[in-house]
């Protein structure tokens, strides 16, 4: 079955495009705006209002990446396992709401802890980031926030810049955690800091295990993939810096990477999350599915999760 947004944008052509961006902000209207900050300080995709303004071949491809890869695939290739979460636009609305910072919903940086124990008991559910140094976790914690520019995510072009586990609090809804990078330039301690989050946090409701997708899957990424496996709880595949290959390398990658989700994993969803912090393709998928795994919102259309 198609989205509603694939069957708004079928037609295609320039009447199409300001009819999808008319119902878009028909659909922004009866109150509130998503979110009020300055041009100046926020990137220009930012926000579903400025995509919606694009033809509607790229506002497809922003929204769901793996559609601008579908022609490359051979006819035999199931693409269901692609696109088992596929919610609606007004979905993708109401999940971006929950990241705009209000007065009644403030998001902010909380707290930095390089031991479990230095990490306070927060109530709301929590989904965590993992991945090799240098891979783009705190880049794309930057892309999830940047309608929120004044919370501060330090991303640095030098490889495991971040060295402790840092929180960030979206209102009551939920804790999005930033984990140090793993590989050759991990903290020392990163076992020790890290495996006990996982294992023991009990509001942990998603682990998000981040792979460059110009590179593919890595040793260090299989380790990560194996110590996920062994915790048993609910972990997902995001395949980063789509933008840093060809058409072809990250389609090899990207099938590469879920041969092995099928044959080697239980705990992993199915579906990887293609994104691009630079380009800003699969930001406001991947909101939405951060919103509905922590039980903020209540999908109208969309698969299993």
């Amino acid at each position: 079955m198609k989205s509603h947004l694939e069957m708004k944008l079928q037609a295609g052509g320039k009447p199409q495009r300001t009819m999808f961006g008319l119902r878009l902000s028909l659909r922004l209207q009866p109150g509130t705006p998503l979110c009020s900050v300055s041009r100046e300080t926020v990137h220009k995709l930012a926000s579903l209002q400025k995509a919606a303004l694009l033809p509607p071949k790229k506002v497809q491809g922003l929204l769901y990446p793996f559609s601008e890869l579908e022609a490359y695939l051979d006819r035999s290739v199931d693409r269901t396992q692609f696109q088992l979460f596929h919610p609606s636009l007004e979905d993708m609305v109401k999940s971006e709401k929950l990241f705009c910072s209000s007065p009644s919903h403030k998001i902010d940086y909380y707290i930095s802890a390089e031991r479990l124990d230095h990490v306070p008991a927060l109530r709301p559910p929590e989904v965590c980031f993992i991945g090799r140094s240098n891979v783009g976790k705190s880049s794309l914690i930057k892309g999830l926030f940047s309608l929120t520019p004044e919370v501060e995510v330090r991303v640095s072009k030098t490889p495991g810049h971040t060295k402790k586990m840092n929180f960030f609090r979206v209102g009551r809804a939920f804790t999005v955690v930033d984990m140090p990078g793993y590989g050759h330039r991990a903290p020392k301690d990163f076992v020790e800091m890290v495996e006990p989050y996982l294992y023991t946090r009990k509001n942990l409701v998603r682990t998000f295990l981040l792979v460059d997708g110009s590179v593919g899957l890595q040793k260090a990424d299989l380790i990560a993939l194996e110590m996920c496996e062994e915790i048993r709880r609910p972990y997902v595949m995001v395949v980063t810096k789509i933008d840093k290959c060809g058409s072809g390398t990250l389609l090899t990658n990207l099938l590469d990477l879920q041969d092995v989700v099928k044959t080697h994993t239980t705990s992993c969803f199915p579906q990887p999350f293609l994104v691009s912090s630079l380009h800003f393709w699969g930001i406001y998928l991947l909101r939405c599915f951060i919103t509905h795994v922590t039980g903020s919102l209540r999908l109208t259309d969309t698969g299993p999760s």
